[in-house]
């Protein structure tokens, strides 16, 4: 498990990319977060509908409701244009930060642990 604050300062652009793939509802963000990170990520309610909030506010997703044949309707998330393009934004700054710490840290990519 990776501490609290690193997570909650990269769930935006761990959710973007998620739905940047396909529409889904919020369990199914936490569910496939967990298994794509080796359970690692495992976000709880407090953090994942407080976040995709904020980034509904921010005009960066837009979510739906959607019927089940079974179970009752679910609400869907699925990112914007805008939110597309806060992504991208998201994911160069995400490489710029990884080059820059493996650069005070002295490591490089072929360096392992």
């Amino acid at each position: 498990m990776f501490n609290r604050e690193l997570v909650k300062g990269s769930t935006s652009l761990l959710l973007l990319q998620l739905l940047l793939e396909r529409d889904m509802y919020g369990y199914e963000l936490v569910k496939e977060m967990d298994k794509r990170s080796d359970h690692q990520f495992q976000i709880k309610e407090g953090t994942l509908y407080p976040a995709l909030h904020k980034l509904e506010k921010q005009a960066y997703i837009e979510c739906y409701w959607q019927e089940q044949p079974k179970g009752p309707a679910r609400r869907y998330y699925k990112i914007t244009e805008q939110g597309k393009e806060v992504l991208q934004e998201k994911q160069d700054e995400w490489q710029r930060y990884v080059q820059v710490m493996n650069k005070v840290i002295g490591r490089t990519e072929n360096d392992s642990i």
